[in-house]
């Protein structure tokens, strides 16, 4: 009987989204790949080269005004999400609507979880 390897799920190192592959039982053969589509490649690496001339940490996050903003609004909209289910639950909803706002906060965070 053959072992199965369940592999983690690994996301694109730029824009978060799912990589390809990395499921139970798919065969890996040499590095693992960080980037879904070789845009995301390049826009990773203008970074990185941004970052050295302008002598940053290799670590830091670099955003533009409008990605910033695009955060802020997105982190709004979960705390709104959070506290629609905190006044409903303190309302005494029915578990449908709890599970319909929980359901939306998910959907918040998974957005939220995109950063680019």
């Amino acid at each position: 009987m053959a072992a199965v390897i369940d592999f983690p799920t690994r996301h694109c190192g730029w824009c978060g989204r799912r990589l390809p592959g990395g499921g139970t039982g798919d065969a890996r053969v040499g590095r693992p790949r960080r980037y879904c589509t070789q845009s995301c490649r390049q826009r990773a690496y203008e970074r990185r080269a941004a970052v050295q001339r302008g002598g940053l940490p290799e670590d830091a996050v670099v955003l533009s005004g409008a990605e910033l903003a695009d955060l802020q609004d997105r982190l709004f909209q979960l705390r709104c999400a959070a506290e629609d289910m905190v006044t409903a639950a303190g309302e005494g909803a029915a578990p449908a609507e709890l599970c319909r706002l929980a359901e939306h906060v998910v959907k918040v965070a998974g957005d939220l979880e995109r950063l680019r």
